[in-house]
């Protein structure tokens, strides 16, 4: 099987990209949502690492932006719970269609987790900057989405 990843900026059309090739493809993003709304045991994890935060069930979006633009510590807590289950989906994922020929890994930080193997292949998706604050302002999220962007941006300065 050849692993196709799909790597590029938020906005850029990276999960497009994945479905236009065809083939079945592992959406990181999509699988994170249905954790959020779906299983209880990520609920309960992430309501006794982070209590002041993670309120109800189904987790809401909010609650997890609150908490990461809380504390910077409270999104390595997220992504210790939260990525260990991605990471188990992906391979369920890839066991699953081992048959087949090719899959796309759509998974935003693909290269940043090194989740990517040595014989991957890597597609960048590069979009102009108008086409990507267009699909960004088209995104429920956008206010809390662009207060992490600009947190992330200042822990990298730190």
């Amino acid at each position: 099987m050849i692993r196709i990843g799909i790597i590029g900026n938020i906005g850029s059309g990276k999960s497009y990209v994945a479905q236009n090739f065809g083939y079945p493809v592992f959406n990181a993003d999509y699988e994170v949502a249905q954790l959020y709304q779906r299983d209880k045991k990520i609920f309960a994890k992430l309501k006794k690492s982070l209590p002041k935060y993670i309120q109800s069930f189904p987790i809401k979006k909010k609650e997890v932006s609150n908490a990461i633009l809380a504390n910077k510590n409270n999104l390595e807590k997220i992504v210790k719970i939260v990525h260990a289950e991605i990471r188990k989906k992906m391979n369920d994922f890839l066991k699953k269609h081992k048959n087949r020929k090719f899959v796309i890994l759509d998974i935003p930080l693909l290269l940043e987790n090194k989740i990517n193997k040595k014989k991957d292949i890597l597609v960048f998706v590069q979009s102009n900057q108008s086409d990507i604050l267009k699909r960004l302002k088209k995104r429920k999220n956008l206010i809390l989405l662009s207060k992490i962007i600009l947190k992330k941006i200042q822990l990298l300065m730190v």
